[in-house]
Formats: C-alpha cells, structure tokens, sequence
C-alpha cells in the first residue's frame, strides 16, 4: 500500500497542530546536532568572560583607597631616600661616626670605609662597607650598638669581635672596667 502525496497533504490538513509540532521537533533536532560541536567552545568561552568579569569586579572594588595607598607608598619611599648614605660622600659617611662618637663617649679608634662594590647599571641601592673599631666602657659600647641599630640610616653588622679591658688599656680578664668592639658592617645607600 502505497501512500501518495495528496494523501499526505490531506492528513496534514486534517491535523495541523500535530504536524506543525513534528516538524518544529525534527528542526530543533537538527539544528541541535549541527551546534553540539561548538559546545565546548562556548562553554569554554564563558568560563574565561566570567573568570575576567570576576577580576575586574575584584579590582573595582579593591581600587577604593588607592590614592590614599599611593600617597602613603610615597611618602614611605622619601623616608627611606633621606636615610639612605651617598656612597660617593665619604666625609659625610664618616661624620655619621664621629657624631655617634661624640654622642655616646666612646672613643674611636679605626674608622675605614670600605671599597663599594660595583653595582649593577640599574641597581639604586648599595652598600656601603665599613670597619669599626670602638673603644669605651660597657654602657658606652653598648649604647653606640644601639644608635648603630636604630639611628638614622639602615645597618647590618656583617661581623663583630667583643673582648674586655682593664683600666690601661691591655685586654685583661680581671675586673675589665672597659670594652672593645670591633665591627664589619654595611649601611645602605646609593652609588
């Protein structure tokens, strides 16, 4: 039995929603299978627009005190610029010691400033070696290490030596009355 093409047309007309509605499920069926392979890609896509949609909202909101976090670096690297020693200036790098000499009573007796390694070309901060050797009773030693750690530029004690003295100057172990210190330490600052 063998339909023919008026017969198909005439049960068309005879049921139109039921074949509008086939027809629309076999055109979304198709255009299904023709899209399944850019589903990756799309799915792939969103994550990325969505990850970045996440990172700009972050950004947005953490932007809020940026001015006021900028001011505050800013003024922070001054500070750090007006401590910083000018390797180049040795009488002024050497004044440093003096006046911590004058400051706490001890008595200096080697001051060299070390030879400032070669930086590289882009390098803005060195430091400046320097050999120290002091001599005075405890509280003055000690009291020069302490302007040493908290004065006005950035130091780092590469090495000390510590040994006592008596009276006349000789090291002695018997009641020391003084101290010698002696110190490798670096101070930053620029070339």
């Amino acid at each position: 039995m063998a339909i023919t093409n008026e017969q198909v047309v005439a049960l068309l007309k005879k049921n139109p929603v039921v074949s509008g509605a086939v027809f629309v499920g076999i055109l979304l069926l198709v255009a299904i299978y023709l899209r399944m392979d850019a589903m990756p890609a799309a799915t792939a896509e969103l994550e990325t627009k969505s990850a970045e949609g996440r990172r700009l909202a972050e950004n947005i909101k953490n932007s809020a005190q940026l001015p006021e976090q900028l001011a505050a670096l800013t003024q922070a690297g001054k500070e750090i610029e007006a401590r910083l020693l000018r390797a180049s200036q040795l009488a002024n790098n050497l004044q440093y010691f003096y006046r911590l000499e004058s400051d706490t009573g001890i008595k200096l007796l080697d001051l060299r400033q070390s030879a400032t390694p070669r930086a590289p070309a882009n390098a803005t901060k060195v430091p400046v070696g320097f050999t120290v050797s002091v001599q005075g009773n405890y509280q003055q030693v000690f009291d020069f290490l302490r302007r040493l750690e908290s004065g006005t530029h950035y130091c780092r004690v590469q090495s000390a030596s510590f040994s006592p003295l008596a009276e006349a100057g000789e090291a002695s172990l018997t009641r020391p009355t003084g101290a010698r210190l002696t110190l490798n330490l670096e101070l930053l600052g620029t070339p």
